[in-house]
C-alpha cells in the first residue's frame, strides 16, 4: 500500500512513524521552505538538509516522484518539496492523507486518490474527504470522524503539563526571525528565546525549549515561532508527541478500515 502525506510537520511526522512501522509505504510533502516549529521530530527536515531521522526512520528529500519510488525502495520515506501536491497524479496512490494543519482545506479532493482522509478541522467526510481525524487534545484525541468534521479551532493550544497558551512562543513583530536559544535548552520566564527585528521573543513561562523557528526564517507577528514544555523532559525533544501519535493511531485505523471496504476485506 502506497500513501501520500500531505504535510510534514510534528503531527503529519507522527502519522508516518505510525504508518510506517506498519508497512505501509509513505511519501510526504511539504514547502520548499518549512516552518515546523519542532524540527527534531519533523520530517520537513529532510527538504532542509537532505535528510534526516525522527526517532529510528529516516527521510530523505526526494527531487520527483520517479526519484521517490526509488527511495522508497532503499528504505527511507520520500519528502519532496510539493505543496501543491503535484505528486499525487504520478504516485497514484492507495490513499492520501491530507495533514498540513493549516485549519482550511488548501486543495485536496475526495477523488485524489481511492481513500483520501482529511486531518483536524477544515475538512467534512462525505464531502472533501472519505474520513476526518480528530486532533483536538481531549476526549476525542485521535478518534475517526466518519460523517461530518472534526472539532473547530479554537485557537487555544491543549493543556500540557497544566499549561495552555503560555506554552505557545509568537514572533514579537514582522521580520526575520533570529534565533538565540536551541531546542532542548532549559529556560526560564523572561528568557529571551529569539529577537525578530531587535525586539525578544521573552520565555513565557519555566520549561524546556521544546520547539523553535529555524534562524532566518520570515515572520509575522503574532505568527506561532516557539514552544515551551512545562515537564521539563529533554528527551521529548527527540519523538514524536502523545498526540502526534494519538492522531497517526487515528489515521491508521481509519486507513485500514476503508481499504478494507473498498477491496472486501
Amino acid at each position: 500500500m502506497l500513501v501520500v502525506i500531505r504535510g510534514a510537520g510534528d503531527l503529519a511526522s507522527g502519522i508516518a512513524l505510525r504508518l510506517w512501522r506498519s508497512h505501509i509505504k509513505v511519501v510526504m510533502t511539504d514547502v520548499e521552505r518549512p516552518t515546523a516549529i519542532r524540527r527534531t521530530v519533523c520530517f520537513s527536515q529532510a527538504v532542509v538538509y537532505g535528510e534526516t531521522t525522527v526517532e529510528d526512520v529516516t527521510a530523505r528529500r526526494a527531487a520527483s516522484p520517479a526519484e521517490a519510488l526509488a527511495l522508497l525502495g532503499a528504505g527511507v520515506i520520500p519528502v519532496l518539496a510539493d505543496p501543491e501536491g503535484v505528486c499525487i497524479q504520478a504516485l497514484r496512490p492507495d490513499a492520501v492523507v491530507d495533514a498540513i494543519l493549516a485549519k482550511r482545506n488548501l486543495g485536496t479532493k475526495r477523488t485524489d486518490a481511492p481513500v483520501v482522509i482529511g486531518v483536524g478541522p477544515g475538512f467534512t467526510a462525505g464531502e472533501d474527504c472519505h474520513a476526518v481525524v480528530e486532533t483536538m487534545r481531549g476526549h476525542y484525541l485521535g478518534r475517526v470522524i466518519r460523517a461530518g468534521s472534526a472539532i473547530p479551532n479554537t485557537g487555544i493550544p491543549g493543556l500540557i503539563g497544566g499549561f495552555a497558551g503560555e506554552r505557545v512562543l509568537r514572533a514579537p513583530a514582522d521580520g526575520v526571525f533570529h534565533q538565540l536559544l536551541d531546542i532542548g535548552a532549559q529556560v526560564k520566564m523572561g528568557d529571551i528565546a529569539a529577537t525578530v527585528d531587535s525586539q525578544p521573543m521573552v520565555c513565557t513561562l519555566d520549561g524546556v525549549l521544546r520547539g523553535i523557528l529555524a534562524d532566518g526564517t520570515p515572520v509575522h507577528k503574532g505568527m506561532k515561532a516557539g514552544d515551551i514544555d512545562p515537564r521539563c523532559a529533554v528527551e521529548h525533544c527527540r519523538c514524536a508527541s502523545d498526540k502526534a501519535l494519538a492522531v497517526g493511531g487515528g489515521v491508521l485505523e481509519a486507513l485500514l478500515d476503508l481499504t478494507g471496504v473498498l477491496y472486501g476485506a
